[in-house]
């Protein structure tokens, strides 16, 4: 089953997409969790409370070494949790991911920018791959393509990673990230209230109101 991700800790956007998205939970990272000034635990405790106690979290080691990661990696396990632990896919990363996947720790590569990375990240077990779609349309090249790739090469290669992309712009990346078969997405929150509104929508229910109104008044449809 599709998996939908928020990339926020944002508690009260939480709750007010949780009543229109089927949210699996959402994506962490040092970054939002610093410019939120909330611990990861209370993040956990908190965002369970709103979304539930089948929540998935994303939570991304900040170790610096292969062992320090994979040290690290086993406490968030150890969390009573439903945690997937985020590893940056650089060298020491790729084998911190490597001896995490020995132990069954369910993993996620971040940070990914090139086809290469991913399926090597693949190659190593990962069970989700984030490949930045934006961040990599910054540099120059298609984010679109690089997700393209990778999840043709899972496919010829037989490899059982799920792609989760993430950094996107516009809801246009968003669509064609969709087309290529993903799994699972991850999206800011600007760019999620832009999936579930149009300024076209609004104005056309305004006159279905007004011509409802100007026939049959207050009364409600079964009452007409």
């Amino acid at each position: 089953m599709f998996e939908f991700y928020l990339d926020t800790t944002d508690l009260q956007q939480l709750a007010r997409f949780n009543k229109s998205i089927p949210l699996k939970g959402i994506t962490t990272n040092p970054s939002i969790l610093a410019k939120s000034g909330v611990g990861l635990k209370d993040t956990l405790i908190n965002c369970s409370k709103i979304l539930g106690p089948e929540t998935r979290f994303h939570v991304q080691t900040v170790s610096k070494t292969t062992q320090e990661i994979i040290n690290e990696a086993e406490e968030l396990n150890a969390l009573p949790y439903d945690i997937v632990v985020k590893v940056p896919t650089t060298e020491i990363g790729l084998a911190a991911i490597k001896e995490l996947k020995n132990k069954r720790i369910t993993v996620l590569a971040t940070a990914i920018y090139s086809v290469q990375q991913g399926f090597l990240a693949a190659l190593c077990g990962a069970d989700y791959l984030a490949p930045y779609v934006n961040r990599i349309d910054a540099m120059g090249v298609s984010g679109i393509n690089v997700v393209g790739d990778i999840q043709l090469l899972l496919k010829q290669h037989d490899l059982t990673s799920k792609l989760l992309p993430a950094s996107f712009k516009n809801t246009q990346q968003v669509m064609d990230t969709l087309k290529l078969g993903v799994e699972a997405i991850t999206l800011p929150i600007d760019i999620a209230d832009q999936l579930i509104s149009h300024p076209a929508v609004q104005p056309a229910v305004k006159q279905f109101e007004n011509d409802w109104e100007t026939t049959f008044g207050d009364k409600l449809s079964f009452e007409s």
